[in-house]
C-alpha cells in the first residue's frame, strides 16, 4: 500500500544571481524538500504530494510541469486566476554565502487554506501517513488560516498520521517575536519529528546550549529531534538514544552555494528514515546530500547528481 506524504509550503520564482549573471528557476524550502525526497524515494512505494496555491500564468504552469517530471503528485495544489507566485532573489557572494530579497506579500501560497477548494483538499490530507511542513509554511499565513492549519495537524493525528516539522525561523515574516513563539508551540505540540536548525533556534527561543533545546523541544511532546548545525555535526535525540554524527568536509573551494543545503538534509534524513534506517544512518545520509548539493548552484542540482540512498 502506497504511504502518502503532504509537503505543505510555497514554491517561488527564484532569481540567481551570481556577479554579472542571472539564472531563472524555483525554489523554496519545502519544495526543495519535496524535489530531493521524491528523488531518493523514487524506488519505493511513496508518493509525494505538493500542497500550495499556484496562478494560472506560465510561471505557474512551468513549476507545475517540473514538478511532475519529479514525480511529485500536484493533485492538491490550487490554482487562482486572480494572484501569481512570489519571487525572490539570490546574491552569493565568493564565499558560496548567500542574501536573500523577497517580493511575496500576495503570493498565491498564502492562500491556499481561504478558497472554495480548502475543505475538500483538507480532507483528503487528515488521512495520509505524513506531513510535512516548516516554519515558512507557517509565516505566509494569517491568523485565521494558521488556526485552520492547527485543525488540520489534529485532525493527522487522530488518523494515526505522524507530523514532521523543519523550524526554519525568518523574523521577517512574522510581526512579533512572541506571536512566532506561540505558533511554534502549537505546531511542536503535533510534532513528532523535529528538524531544528541551531541559529534559527537562538534567533526563536534566545541562545541555549543545543542540550537545553533539545530538552525545551521534548516538553512539547516531540519523539525525534535533530538539530542541524551547518557544517558542524548534527545531533539527533531519539527512543534509540543521543547522538553525534559529524558531517561530511567539502573543501572551502568546492563550496559553490549553500543554497537548500538544510533542505537537502532534511529530505536525506526522511528518505533513510521511512525506508527504515535508523536515525544515524538516515543523519549520514542527510550530510551525504547536502554536501553534494552545496557543491552546485542553485537550490535544485541536476537528477544525475543526486546521491542515492547509500547508508
Amino acid at each position: 500500500m502506497t504511504t502518502k506524504i503532504a509537503v505543505i509550503g510555497e514554491c517561488m520564482i527564484e532569481l540567481s544571481m551570481n556577479q554579472d549573471s542571472t539564472t531563472r528557476g524555483f525554489g523554496g524550502d519545502t519544495l526543495n524538500t519535496s524535489v530531493y525526497l521524491s528523488r531518493l524515494l523514487k524506488d519505493n512505494d511513496f508518493s509525494i504530494h505538493y500542497v500550495t496555491g499556484l496562478g494560472t500564468d506560465p510561471f505557474s504552469q512551468e513549476m507545475l510541469d517540473c514538478w511532475e517530471t519529479e514525480n511529485i503528485q500536484t493533485d492538491l495544489v490550487q490554482r487562482m486566476s486572480d494572484k501569481m507566485p512570489g519571487l525572490y532573489s539570490i546574491v552569493t557572494d565568493e564565499h558560496g554565502e548567500r542574501s536573500f530579497y523577497y517580493w511575496r506579500n500576495d503570493a498565491a501560497a498564502k492562500f491556499w487554506l481561504k478558497t472554495t477548494e480548502t475543505d475538500r483538499i483538507i480532507q483528503q490530507i487528515e488521512h495520509y501517513d505524513y506531513v510535512y511542513l516548516s516554519g515558512i509554511s507557517i509565516a505566509i499565513l494569517d491568523a485565521e488560516s494558521i488556526l485552520k492549519l492547527l485543525d488540520l495537524l489534529k485532525r493527522v493525528k487522530v488518523n494515526s498520521g505522524k507530523v514532521i516539522f523543519d523550524n526554519n525561523f525568518r523574523p521577517c515574516l512574522w510581526s512579533s517575536l512572541d506571536l512566532a513563539r506561540s505558533v511554534y508551540a502549537d505546531i511542536l505540540s503535533f510534532t513528532d519529528i523535529a528538524f531544528l536548525t541551531l541559529d534559527d533556534e537562538d534567533l526563536l527561543w534566545g541562545k541555549l546550549p543545543y542540550e537545553q533545546v533539545i530538552e525545551r523541544t521534548k516538553q512539547f511532546g516531540v519523539t525525534e529531534i535533530v538539530i542541524k548545525r551547518g557544517s558542524d555535526s548534527c545531533i539527533i535525540d531519539s527512543a534509540d538514544g543521543r547522538f553525534e554524527v559529524p558531517a561530511n568536509k567539502i573543501a572551502k573551494d568546492k563550496v559553490i552555494d549553500t543554497t537548500a543545503a538544510g533542505d537537502s538534509f532534511s529530505a536525506g534524513y526522511l528518505g533513510a528514515r521511512l525506508s527504515g534506517r535508523n536515525p544515524s544512518q538516515s543523519a549520514l545520509q542527510g550530510h551525504l546530500v547536502a554536501g553534494t548539493v552545496i557543491q552546485y548552484r542553485g537550490a535544485i542540482i541536476p537528477v544525475d547528481a543526486t546521491p542515492k540512498l547509500t547508508y
